[in-house]
């Protein structure tokens, strides 16, 4: 398996305080892998610090072959349109519409004609389920799993390698959640994506995820399949993993 995201030693201290003290895992070219831990460990800073949002105080994150401690300006530039990232509340522009909001990358970082640019959005809109109708409303008129899709459809926009979820179920009703991780499952394979998901939602880690990496008390406690989780001795997962096996 060829590995895409190498984190070695990262340390992240904010105002003093360590959030992470050495975090060492990696992540496979085609795999959906999970960032798990117990609230306040530090998961969603980690995906920051992987997509370049947040600086880490020490050690190494390695992605698509370079180094986030000391990338260049261009290479940085060049590394973000080849990932897309879905925020926890998807960040949608409220001024712009769905197809606007989905548009703006290839506008940014292309030099795409309108005419090109309106098909691929309205590709992408397909692509996540969405109506094609669904394109002129705006983020306040959609419903929450409609406001996921439709950021989802904007991570695509650029045809990234790599996509990068913050809790993707949170916030949405049971059904909608499901219908989530099958089209998470579906991109993946019609694209060949790589996904590192955040996620609570134990349904969608069982339902969606390849192998984890749980942080718990600063450091990694485990990284792996699901199948051998539960032989770890951590308070977090027994509590959490408690009686799915």
């Amino acid at each position: 398996m060829k590995t895409i995201i190498k984190v070695q030693d990262v340390r992240t201290v904010f105002d003093g305080r360590v959030v992470h003290d050495g975090l060492n895992l990696s992540i496979n070219k085609g795999e959906i892998y999970g960032l798990l831990g117990p609230s306040g460990c530090g998961k969603t800073t980690l995906l920051r610090e992987m997509v370049m949002l947040q600086k880490f105080s020490g050690g190494s994150i390695e992605i698509l072959g370079y180094n986030l401690a000391n990338i260049k300006q261009e290479n940085a530039q060049k590394l973000r349109q080849d990932w897309g990232v879905l925020f926890q509340a998807g960040a949608l522009f409220s001024s712009l519409s769905v197809a606007e909001n989905i548009a703006l990358p290839l506008q940014e970082y292309t030099d795409l004609s309108s005419e090109m640019i309106e098909e691929i959005v309205a590709f992408k809109i397909n692509l996540v389920g969405l109506q094609s109708r669904d394109a002129l409303l705006y983020p306040s008129q959609i419903s929450g799993g409609m406001k996921k899709k439709a950021a989802l459809a904007r991570a695509l926009a650029m045809d990234p390698k790599l996509l990068f979820l913050d809790e993707p179920t949170s916030g949405l009703d049971p059904i909608s959640a499901r219908d989530f991780d099958a089209l998470i499952l579906e991109l993946r394979s019609l694209l060949g994506l790589t996904i590192v998901m955040v996620s609570h939602d134990l349904k969608s880690i069982y339902d969606t995820l390849d192998r984890v990496a749980i942080i718990d008390n600063k450091k990694i406690a485990y990284e792996g399949t699901l199948s051998e989780v539960t032989s770890v001795k951590s308070e977090f997962i027994e509590t959490f993993f408690r009686g799915v096996q």
